[in-house]
């Protein structure tokens, strides 16, 4: 599928070291640092309500986490999904009179259109879940055949020719007999906790016939009125965790550098896709599990189901200069949780215009500059570089060139160039 089109981004003088960022598996800070490609797999989203702050702020800090990386001479391989096929999207597809079709293209537009506005680096594979059912079915007739997933009987599931319809369960305690994987390897919690989130983030715990309440679903038997695909496990579509296992490591292979989302997947969605890939490669799914905090609005974490979303879309229907969104957003560390106001805005829009006449375009020429400058532009940009390295620390990166400013730097025009590659802010 299509992803959107690669910003331009500079290069310049020296290099950054390898990032180091927080691993929520081993809650501490670790050196993501590639043996060869930088491999990246960032969640994608569920195609409606499209592009809210949340989802921009997570794609933001993973841009940066590339723009680090390629400033250290590290090629880089991004991989994201769409999950264009899923319960939330079929219901609002039904809740207001549109083909699910027709709802997940649009809302893929919105998001292409308002990433490329940010100037997000697109992923090199960017795959939709529809593109994909064969490869997911397969895998999870894979799962099957090796004892590690089980039918659970369905009585609303359209009839086989082979007899009722039943939906298909990944074992867990299979799994952690054979696979490198235990459940909880990734998001450290105990078993109350992972019930409760299990219930609240599209998990059954309470489905008769399951082997233990945690197991998640992997294939989804056919029901009158939804979308199905034949399959060798029968006609159906996909559970949300396995499309991610499948795709990831089909584009990146197994071990790759980096698993990041927003922090609400840790549990159950990127515990349970590591407990796929593993079941089905023998290795682990990533080395480093990277997580963003959550973005309020309004007293409340924003979300769907609230309906307390901001969107980028209009938000710059509104006026809004794409670059000061952005600049708000790299105004919070990226695993903080924090709230949206519209004074972040302000804020940024102000220090967006300090930033062009300091060194933009129309910035005071290098060989006049130099003569009242206190301030390196090489250190300036060292100090960038050196607050990015350490756990993608934009606030810190923003703060060096605030600085800069008010100390006059003997070459404006690098410190720019700088801004564009590392934050990616064109002046």
């Amino acid at each position: 599928m299509r992803a959107w089109s690669h910003p331009v981004v500079p290069t310049i003088p020296g290099h950054s070291d390898a990032p180091r960022l927080h691993d929520t598996a081993s809650d501490s800070i670790v050196e993501a640092r590639p043996s060869d490609v930088a491999r990246l797999y960032v969640c994608g989203i569920t195609p409606y309500d499209a592009t809210h702050l949340g989802h921009a702020a997570t794609y933001l800090a993973f841009d940066t986490l590339q723009r680090v990386w390629r400033d250290g001479g590290y090629r880089v391989h991004y991989a994201q999904n769409v999950t264009d096929v899923d319960d939330p999207l079929l219901e609002r597809a039904t809740a207001t009179g549109v083909d699910w079709r027709e709802l997940a293209a649009e809302q893929t537009n919105l998001f292409r259109a308002d990433m490329e506005a940010l100037g997000i680096i697109p992923p090199d594979d960017f795959v939709a879940v529809t593109d994909v059912i064969d490869d997911i079915s397969a895998a999870v007739h894979s799962l099957r055949e090796s004892a590690l997933a089980y039918r659970v009987p369905t009585p609303d599931a359209l009839p086989t020719p082979d007899g009722p319809g039943a939906d298909l369960y990944f074992d867990i305690r299979a799994a952690e007999r054979q696979a490198p994987w235990t459940l909880g390897d990734e998001s450290n919690l105990d078993r109350a906790s992972m019930l409760n989130l299990f219930a609240q983030r599209g998990g059954d715990p309470d489905r008769a016939g399951k082997r233990d309440q945690l197991d998640p679903l992997l294939w989804r038997a056919a029901r009158a009125g939804e979308p199905a695909w034949d399959s060798p496990v029968g006609a159906g579509r996909p559970g949300w965790h396995i499309e991610c296992s499948v795709i990831a490591l089909a584009e990146l292979g197994t071990d790759f550098t980096v698993q990041g989302g927003g922090s609400d997947l840790i549990f159950p969605h990127h515990d349970m896709s590591a407990g796929h890939a593993a079941a089905l490669s023998g290795h682990p799914l990533a080395q480093v599990y990277s997580h963003t905090g959550m973005v309020a609005y309004q007293g409340e974490k924003m979300s769907k189901s609230l309906g307390n979303l901001v969107l980028v879309s209009k938000l710059r229907a509104g006026g809004s200069d794409p670059r000061a969104i952005r600049l708000a957003l790299l105004a919070q560390h990226y695993r903080t949780d924090w709230e949206w106001t519209a004074d972040q805005l302000v804020a940024a829009e102000a220090r967006l215009a300090a930033w062009t006449l300091a060194f933009g375009p129309i910035a005071v020429p290098a060989a006049v500059a130099a003569e009242s400058a206190s301030e390196s532009a090489v250190d300036v940009v060292d100090r960038m570089r050196a607050a990015l390295v350490n756990d993608l620390d934009t606030r810190g990166a923003l703060e060096a060139v605030d600085a800069a400013i008010e100390a006059g730097v003997d070459d404006p025009a690098l410190v720019g160039a700088a801004i564009d590659a590392l934050l990616g802010v064109k002046l």
